[in-house]
């Protein structure tokens, strides 16, 4: 059991290390979409990662348009704080994909009008914050559909 990862146009390069690493541990593949906020090499990357980037499955697109059209025919949930189901309702399935935005603005208004039906968000009980750390969003996503399908 295991899922695809997406990323699109992550900016900080710590969560992206610390998310290769969950892709890992889960099973899972990592989809990276540019543009990136940093470069690949940076050392934050694979200091968050530790030595565990090497093993990671890792896929790299060079823009939206090329992962959408690569991949037009899989099953996808899209992580919005503008969804109007929670993560709980997403019906998971081995091999999908968890299409997650970029830290400062998530997904862009594109991309969350045109998969309205597969939008989803992570509950949050209180009125002082407006999002969670891209890389705790991930984790809680990937292990509550691990968690679903066994």
């Amino acid at each position: 059991m295991s899922y695809n990862i997406v990323l699109i146009e992550p900016e900080i390069p710590t969560n992206t290390g610390n998310i290769g690493r969950l892709s890992l541990a889960s099973g899972s593949s990592l989809h990276l979409v540019k543009p990136f906020g940093f470069e690949l090499s940076d050392s934050r990357v694979k200091r968050a990662g530790l030595d565990y980037w090497q093993h990671i499955s890792l896929h790299i697109y060079e823009s939206t348009e090329e992962f959408f059209t690569t991949h037009q025919n899989e099953k996808m949930a899209f992580l919005s704080s503008h969804g109007t189901k929670t993560h709980y309702d997403i019906d998971f399935e081995d091999d999908m994909f968890l299409i997650f935005g970029k830290e400062s603005s998530g997904l862009s208004q594109q991309i969350t009008e045109n998969n309205e039906d597969r939008l989803f968000t992570i509950p949050m009980y209180s009125e002082h914050i407006r999002s969670l750390n891209l890389a705790n969003a991930v984790s809680i996503v990937v292990y509550e559909g691990l968690r679903s399908i066994r």
